[in-house]
């Protein structure tokens, strides 16, 4: 995996429980869903790059 990638995706994941954590403190249930959501993508984004290294051993 690519340490641009690695970072991207991490970041993405950060902002997403950035995001969650702001609508929940607002009582923004759509902010907090998409910021549960960034935060999934950013995961599946992870273990994709992984699954890439792995199959490259």
């Amino acid at each position: 995996m690519s340490a641009t990638d690695k970072i991207k995706n991490a970041a993405q994941q950060a902002s997403g429980k950035a995001k969650e954590v702001v609508g929940s403190a607002q009582g923004d249930d759509e902010k907090r869903a998409d910021g549960k959501a960034d935060q999934t993508s950013g995961d599946l984004k992870q273990r994709g790059e992984h699954l890439k290294d792995a199959v490259k051993d």
